[in-house]
């Protein structure tokens, strides 16, 4: 599903990503753990295509198929909207906008029609366990509620991988197992591959894999035994 090979970036003269090689497969929950620094936000947002490597020759990302750094602007928003989605620890609702609104933006985007996406969005909403907030905007929404919205958001246009950020850096205790839990739960029923960045050691156990970054790079991978 995603097979990066030698990806480098820097900013400035600051060398963050030393190289990294990285594959996972079709279905597999990976995640990334490290120190501040360690390189792994910026990692994510180059597989995420919200960021591009140093390119040269002996560097390639393929998701699902494509290499995305040959791809011009307007192919990669189309790809980044189509296959990939988002969860980031500040959820990025759209505080104007009730929560099936947030969900159905980025099906609006691919230009799907408006009835037809309001009800797939109605029904994550609903497996999620939000039917009663539908029409309510983020303000009246909980901290686990609003990262559920962004859950449903990153599944409306039936992504080939998510990405998430530390999805529950700012969920008390019980919100962030029952998002943990959640995740699983949907790669089982959906079959999507996810990449999770994140500083909760227990979470980053529960996934089939847990790579560790240090300094720019992969140094140590653990396969977790279910």
């Amino acid at each position: 599903m995603i097979l990066a090979q030698n990806i480098h970036k820097y900013y400035d003269n600051f060398h963050v990503l030393k190289g990294v090689n990285l594959e996972i497969k079709p279905g597999e929950i990976v995640s990334i753990v490290g120190a501040s620094g360690a390189g792994k936000t910026t990692l994510l947002q180059i597989l995420g295509t919200l960021d591009q490597p140093k390119k040269d020759g002996n560097s390639s990302l393929i998701i699902d198929g494509i290499d995305v750094l040959q791809l011009n602007d307007k192919k990669l928003s189309q790809f980044r909207n189509q296959k990939l989605g988002f969860i980031f620890q500040f959820h990025q609702l759209l505080p104007e906008f009730t929560a099936l609104e947030n969900v159905c933006i980025p099906a609006f985007i691919q230009g799907k029609t408006p009835k037809e996406m309001e009800e797939k969005a109605k029904s994550l909403l609903t497996r999620l366990g939000l039917s009663h907030r539908f029409n309510h905007k983020p303000a009246e929404l909980s901290g686990g509620e609003q990262q559920r919205v962004a859950v449903a958001r990153a599944l409306i246009n039936d992504p080939a991988v998510i990405l998430a950020d530390e999805p529950s850096g700012n969920l008390d205790t019980q919100s962030a197992e029952n998002l943990h839990n959640l995740f699983f739960e949907l790669r089982d029923e959906f079959g999507q591959t996810f990449v999770i960045v994140t500083h909760n050691e227990d979470f980053a156990n529960m996934a089939d894999r847990k790579l560790v970054m240090i300094d720019g790079d992969i140094r140590h991978e653990k396969i977790n035994e279910k």
